[in-house]
């Protein structure tokens, strides 16, 4: 577990996908974290969280046949913001990701009483009387900031590094579309930490991603060329520009290290071939739209703002995929812009309020 004075994560390996619940309890303050565990137990422990903030000790324990609890002690009030559950990948095992954050005293009093009433009213089959949250009720939305770890990505004048700019505005997007109660939302990186491209797409694919959002802020050797556009993909690039920073991205991992294989797996052609259905290709594209829809007012954007290219990272045949290129690195104007933490919430709320009108239309569609 890890904290901070804002918020504290809490990470729970599971052995498969299952049943969660949170309770909060006062005299002491207390948040319980309780898991579905079928017929195995685990060993009472308790310690500290890395790092300093609300949350001052944890202890795991057997609550029963059937469940494992985890209560995490408040040193404030305190309340789940979002949780879910990561597929497995890669040799990591499924997760239950658990987002904590502050909260008023009435907040945390309103929430005690209402699982005391939950607690009275259910029977065993809850796990700990508290509110169950069924999986994937939610869609979860992945934002993906470019770059990161020994890949820096483009760069400007005074230090500011691509990687670094991406990745405070996607930590911001995330808050945002977090608070509006309607996603689940993950990151493929949240921190200075390296992830190949296929890793990223790996990634969203895994857990099922209902739409991928990648965050980028490019350079190009025209510095006049400056303004936010969004991509999908497409093995034809809009123009040269579209192309040459296409094949920018995707060498990225040869930068840093990693070279991609002369010859094409089997699954990689499956892609290639299934990028072709329409259904993908019309959701991403209505994404694009929406998003820049929502741009449009109070954001400079580049001439036909919606845009394709052949980026690697857009390659899910099963995940709406956009890329939104922020603005450049090599325009002085965009630099002011992106280095701005006003521009950046006035943009990253456009950007949220794009991707929640896409999802009413995709409810819209299904009634």
């Amino acid at each position: 577990m890890t904290i901070t004075p804002e918020r504290a994560r809490l990470v729970i390996d599971l052995a498969a996908k299952t049943e969660f619940a949170f309770v909060s309890l006062d005299e002491p303050n207390r948040l319980a974290v309780d898991v579905r565990a079928g017929t195995f137990t685990v060993q009472e422990t308790e310690g500290e969280p890395a790092g300093e903030g609300f949350v001052t000790r944890f202890a795991i324990e057997q609550a029963a046949g059937d469940r494992v609890r985890t209560v995490l002690s408040l040193s404030a009030p305190a309340q789940v913001q979002q949780a879910y559950v990561l597929e497995p990948y890669d040799g990591q095992p499924a997760r239950l990701v658990v987002d904590i954050i502050p909260a008023t005293p009435e907040e945390f009093a309103a929430n005690v009483a209402r699982d005391k009433q939950i607690s009275a009213a259910t029977s065993e089959s809850t796990p700990a009387g508290g509110s169950e949250l069924p999986i994937a009720t939610r869609p979860l939305v992945v934002i993906d900031p470019g770059h990161g770890g020994i890949d820096s990505g483009a760069e400007a004048p005074g230090g500011f590094r691509e990687k670094d700019i991406v990745l405070a505005f996607s930590l911001k997007l995330q808050e945002l579309l977090v608070q509006s109660g309607r996603f689940d939302v993950a990151l493929t990186r949240q921190d200075d930490s390296y992830l190949r491209l296929e890793e990223r797409v790996a990634l969203a694919r895994a857990n099922k991603a209902d739409l991928f959002v990648s965050i980028h802020a490019d350079s190009f050797q025209q510095p006049e060329i400056r303004g936010a556009s969004i991509y999908t993909r497409d093995e034809r690039a809009t123009d040269i520009l579209d192309k040459v920073l296409a094949d920018n991205e995707n060498t990225s991992d040869v930068i840093a290290g990693f070279v991609m294989p002369q010859v094409m797996a089997p699954e990689v052609v499956d892609i290639l071939v299934d990028l072709m259905r329409r259904e993908m290709r019309a959701q991403s594209f209505a994404a694009a739209q929406a998003i820049v829809h929502s741009l449009e007012p109070s954001v400079q954007l580049r001439r036909f703002p919606v845009r394709q290219a052949d980026f690697f990272v857009l390659q899910a045949p099963d995940v709406p995929s956009v890329l939104v290129e922020l603005g450049y690195m090599s325009n002085p104007a965009d630099v002011t812009n992106l280095t701005q933490s006003s521009w950046r919430d006035r943009t990253a709320e456009a950007i949220a309020r794009g991707i929640s009108t896409y999802f009413d239309s995709l409810d819209e569609e299904a009634q």
